[in-house]
């Protein structure tokens, strides 16, 4: 008795929900009805016309420089197709098992409403939920388009309230009024999930069939439309049998709705066919891979697809758009490179190697563009360090070991500029030098060269080449501290000298963590920075010599060529601007000056056989934590550092091959060993085909 009480209210309930619809269709309510949403303050007309409009989350592309695809970036894996695009199938699936009426009602079926309060008034139970095709097509939309595909958005899209019936049956009537079944039909079949991360039948028929909604075969598409009711349930991913049980009874009710013909028993013959058939879901779902971890074959572009992500949440996008925005991203990414210095990285340092990485970055030079066209390491992108991976984007962040006497170079350009020298000059090299102007806490600063020479004197170009430390604390003394650490700003190392404290860390907003790394060594008055003791970034390190060889113009170091829109058109990035550095002589003279090390220095032994005109530098920190290279022929630029990235960093040993080998008294790598052959390895690779381009000549202002 009291089921059947209850039964009454409900049928009550349902009756005057029938007659507030039928008031909503003749007298349509303008704004003030708010809907289950997380934009509580939208009206009904607002969502209606956003729905009509149906733009859906789709997935970003990131492509190589030649077109091929390297990467995907998406929060829902979706495929979108047109009505023409569906198999009818498809359509006749969908539409019998879950609104066979789809194409006689206005968006609400009156008659299903009338059949749940009947069965309510008969056993006290809504057992038929009497939802139409057009009311799921606003639920999922509120849940995984305005809603984000959140579980909050998904409660409120889903809440079992009268309210949010009559919210999602209001905006029905308004859709159906705008668009067309067909339009709503392939609307609905473009968002609903499907399971295993598949939004849309273009990605499941992909994923489980591996084919195209428009070839999906009857037993395909009942199985399909079986998942709607409970993807994470009823997917094949998660075993066949409930699977095929739940498309049974959509072949079922296609033939109940006439979809093998009227002929009872000619239908009920292929019904029963359809249902005999295999499953028919791939071994391996064909699902598509997402974000950086793993990208390329092998993989080896992760690290360039996360400072892409990087660079273009920092210049003009936001993590969400690119993740639902359905772009093609067309880089500046170089395969045969990124391999060439994958390759070479690895050969130098086996990814294995416990404490010890090998990063390499690869620019091209220009006059408006500085594209990177490599990023890579010994260490492949991940969260498996045991498998040799590394989240860190080792190649493209600041690091927290210094690049060594690389940092020299920004000391003879600061000396050059400020006329203290020039390259064909000679400079003072004791063994041992004593600053009258830095010091070492309350001491003297004293320096020493790595090894005792016979010459007192040399020129610029030499000492470029054999690095003494004492000349070059004596060129900083002249050029002056402050600009020679703004020349490394100048010169490349923005981000290192600007925007990181001396830990390597970012600065916070509030400046509770700095000073920056570069006015951090002014304020110390720091001699040792011409030593390069402090955090560095592979990547800028290869732009300062993409810098140099480009008459001294700066320009950002760019991983993107393209950005177009899902509607083709190009989306503009807040690059910073290129600028003159400094002056093209300056630059030009700079390079000469750096052109002897592959042929007379610290890099000749790595540079045996390369045989063009370049620029070279090799870095060796004093506590052999890290060593580096940079280098760069007219037409390519790069860096090399090979650092400590365990927890407890310590000296890196060269014997067979580079390992960690403590803090006690022992000498360790040095720049010319393992960072400038990893360097030669892979500019051989990447020059090959490519003509000998010369150095340009100095100006005499600065031999």
């Amino acid at each position: 008795m009291f089921a059947r009480a209850t039964g009454l209210v409900k049928l009550v309930g349902l009756c005057l929900a029938a007659g507030v619809l039928l008031a909503a269709v003749m007298f349509p309510v303008v704004g003030g009805l708010g809907l289950a949403s997380n934009r509580a303050a939208d009206t009904v007309d607002q969502t209606s016309g956003e729905l009509a409009k149906g733009e859906l989350p789709l997935v970003t592309t990131v492509l190589d420089m030649n077109g091929a695809p390297i990467a995907y970036l998406y929060d829902q894996y979706r495929i979108p197709v047109s009505f023409d695009q569906i198999s009818d199938t498809m359509k006749a699936a969908i539409i019998a098992i879950e609104d066979k009426r789809f194409f006689e009602h206005g968006g609400v079926d009156w008659q299903g409403i009338a059949r749940a309060a009947a069965k309510a008034g008969a056993d006290g139970e809504v057992s038929q939920g009497a939802s139409t095709l057009t009311q799921q097509y606003v639920k999922n939309y509120l849940a995984f388009v305005i809603g984000g595909g959140s579980d909050e958005a998904y409660e409120k899209a889903t809440e079992a309230t009268a309210a949010r019936k009559l919210r999602e049956a209001r905006v029905a009537l308004q859709l159906e009024q705008v668009m067309t079944k067909n339009e709503i039909l392939t609307a609905y079949l473009n968002i609903v999930p499907f399971g295993n991360g598949t939004y849309g039948v273009g990605a499941a028929a992909k994923a489980y069939f591996d084919t195209t909604p428009d070839k999906l075969t009857v037993p395909q598409a009942a199985m399909l439309a079986g998942l709607v009711n409970q993807p994470s349930v009823l997917n094949p991913g998660n075993g066949v049998e409930a699977a095929i049980k739940r498309r049974n009874t959509v072949i079922d009710r296609m033939r109940d709705n006439n979809a093998f013909g009227q002929d009872k028993a000619a239908a009920e013959a292929k019904a029963t066919e359809f249902k005999a058939a295999e499953a028919g879901v791939v071994p391996d779902l064909k699902l598509l891979p997402n974000g950086c971890v793993g990208a390329g074959d092998g993989p080896v572009y992760g690290f360039f697809c996360r400072y892409l992500v990087d660079y273009l949440t920092k210049y003009g996008f936001t993590e969400d758009q690119l993740l639902r925005g359905g772009y093609t991203i067309k880089t500046t990414m170089d395969p045969v490179a990124t391999r060439a210095a994958k390759e070479a990285a690895e050969g130098q340092v086996p990814k294995d190697t416990e404490g010890v990485a090998n990063a390499m970055a690869v620019v091209e030079p220009g006059a408006d563009k500085h594209r990177v066209r490599a990023l890579a390491a010994n260490r492949d992108f991940g969260n498996n360090a045991e498998a040799g991976q590394s989240a860190y984007s080792l190649p493209a962040e600041v690091t927290r070991f210094g690049a060594g006497s690389i940092y020299k170079v920004f000391t003879a350009a600061a000396a050059l500029d400020k006329g203290v020298t020039g390259i064909d000059k000679e400079i003072d090299v004791p063994n041992v030098y004593t600053s009258k102007v830095f010091k070492d806490g309350s001491k003297p600063y004293t320096v020493r060269n790595y090894s005792n020479g016979t010459d007192q004197k040399m020129t610029l170009t030499k000492a470029l080449a054999t690095s003494p430390n004492t000349g070059f604390i004596i060129l900083e003394e002249k050029a002056g501290l402050d600009n020679v650490v703004d020349m490394a700003y100048k010169l490349g190392l923005r981000e290192t000298m600007h925007d990181v404290n001396n830990a390597g860390d970012p600065l916070k907003a509030d400046g509770s963590n700095g000073p920056s790394q570069g006015d951090q060594f002014k304020q110390d008055n720091s001699g040792s920075f011409t030593l390069g003791p402090g955090a560095t970034s592979v990547l800028e390190l290869s732009n300062v010599a993409a810098t140099i060889v480009s008459h001294g113009t700066w320009c950002p170091p760019t991983p993107v060529e393209e950005v177009i829109d899902r509607d083709g058109k190009p989306v503009p990035l807040k690059e910073p601007a290129c600028d003159q550095a400094v002056a093209p002589e300056l630059a030009d003279s700079l390079a000469v000056g750096m052109s002897q090390d592959a042929v007379s220095g610290t890099a000749a032994g790595a540079a045996k056989g390369f045989g063009r005109p370049m620029i070279g530098k090799t870095g060796t920190t004093e506590n052999y934590w890290s060593v580096a290279f940079i280098g760069a022929t007219p037409q390519y630029a790069g860096a090399v550092m090979t650092f400590t990235d365990g927890v407890a960093p310590q000296i890196i040993c060269n014997a067979a091959a580079p390992r960690l080998c403590g803090n006690g008294g022992t000498i360790g790598l040095t720049g010319g060993e393992v960072a400038a052959p990893t360097w030669f390895n892979a500019m051989k690779v990447i020059h090959e085909g490519k003509p000998v381009v010369p150095l340009p000549p100095a100006a005499p202002k600065y031999k």
